[in-house]
């Protein structure tokens, strides 16, 4: 049974969910408009550009978390998975995952965004298996922290690893999708690497190397999502 491992922004889903979170934040009124989406814009710029001080995004990133009880922040998230999340993700990702459960293959997403985010979206594609940004609780509330190693770069390679001895699982016959030049490290080490809608950076690399390069930009209506 081969690993079928997913980045999720700009991959299977159509658009990038830990900034559309922040833009959704700053909407609703939860976070300063202005300035989040000021802050927001320049840590997601510096992502494309491969220079993201991770650990600084995500003091960012996580501050709504703490600062908000856990009851509202699911009602917003439940919001934003419906106006912003269900819009994004397309037919053909559906189809790429439909694919390789259908082979029998084990599904798995990695991504830097935080679990809180990510997992209902896990959840909506049928993808039990998360490797995730964990977000530290205590007391039943939001830290701000990051509990653990931030699944970002080659912490993806990290944290797959911890997962691979968790579950038994090696990456014979492996394969990894994703769109970003920051995923080449996990790239260079599956069996069988696919560029998806890559950015430029990555789309050389995969050239250079005589990757597939494929597209799941097929933007699907809200009603149109199952899962």
């Amino acid at each position: 049974m081969a690993l079928a491992i997913f980045d999720l922004d700009n991959t299977l889903l159509a658009g990038d969910s830990d900034y559309l979170w922040g833009m959704f934040l700053a909407k609703t009124g939860a976070v300063d408009g202005t300035e989040y989406q000021r802050k927001n814009q320049r840590f997601f710029q510096q992502y494309q550009a491969g220079d993201l001080d991770i650990h600084e995004f995500l003091r960012f990133s996580l501050r709504p978390l703490k600062d908000n009880t856990p009851e509202m922040l699911h009602r917003w998230r439940e919001e934003f998975m419906k106006k912003e999340i269900d819009p994004i993700i397309t037919q053909a990702s559906l189809d790429l995952v439909s694919r390789h459960r259908q082979a029998g293959d084990t599904l798995l997403i990695i991504t830097a965004t935080n679990a809180f985010v990510t997992r209902p979206i896990a959840e909506r594609l049928g993808i039990d298996h998360l490797i995730a940004t964990n977000p530290k609780m205590e007391n039943g509330r939001y830290t701000g922290e990051v509990d653990g190693i931030p699944s970002f770069r080659e912490g993806k390679v990290e944290r797959l690893r911890i997962w691979l001895d968790e579950h038994a699982q090696d990456l014979k016959g492996s394969s990894f999708y994703s769109d970003s030049h920051n995923d080449i490290p996990l790239l260079d080490i599956v069996d069988n690497p696919v560029a998806v809608d890559p950015d430029d950076e990555l789309a050389a690399y995969a050239a250079a190397r005589n990757w597939p390069v494929i597209s799941l930009r097929t933007v699907l209506s809200a009603g149109s999502v199952s899962g």
